[in-house]
């Protein structure tokens, strides 16, 4: 009996890497520029970088904490034309053209932002690892229209998560500014 000829098995598409898409992804970046703490950056990076990542890794400012990176710790808290949000479910990319605060702009070592020092005074603080997520809202809540009481700070201040538990010391932080800061009125 004759051999038949068995042909060796041909490499599909889905064997072998597609060189060029590959190359085109890793080519693929945006530009775009916003100012951060007063100073204009102009970043080429991939277009799905967090805003997060780009603070942290980009730029080097690595008091923006990643907690969760799921938006539901508050850790990476920042503010995007004077509105808090968290940088984590933000693409820097999205921020064309926006003023971002971080926490290294609120304040200096001699003249901290009065949260700051109320954080301090009022061990507002534990481990530390929420705390610029943390003073990031307050300072943005001290503008929002939020009611006086202790429980209205609690839920102005839900979307940031203190795993030591110094939430009391936190209200009674951000309540002492609050007091002190001039009605709108």
């Amino acid at each position: 009996m004759p051999q038949r000829h068995i042909p060796q098995s041909k490499t599909t598409h889905a064997d072998t890497p597609n060189k060029t898409r590959r190359a085109k992804a890793d080519e693929s970046t945006a530009t775009f520029t916003f100012t951060v703490n007063g100073s204009s950056h102009t970043l080429s990076i991939d277009p799905r970088t967090t805003l997060l990542d780009a603070l942290r890794e980009h730029l080097h400012l690595t008091g923006t904490k990643k907690g969760c990176d799921h938006g539901q710790c508050g850790a990476c808290t920042v503010h995007v034309n004077g509105r808090r949000v968290n940088s984590c479910l933000c693409f820097a990319a999205a921020c064309d053209g926006d003023t971002i605060t971080t926490i290294e702009g609120i304040g200096e070592v001699e003249a901290l932002h009065p949260l700051q020092a109320a954080f301090v005074e009022c061990d507002g603080y534990q481990c530390g690892y929420c705390t610029a997520g943390q003073l990031m809202s307050a300072v943005a809540l001290l503008d929002e229209p939020i009611g006086p009481s202790d429980n209205d700070v609690r839920e102005a201040m839900s979307g940031n998560l203190c795993r030591c538990g110094a939430y009391q010391n936190i209200v009674s932080a951000i309540q002492s500014v609050r007091a002190t800061k001039p009605s709108s009125k």
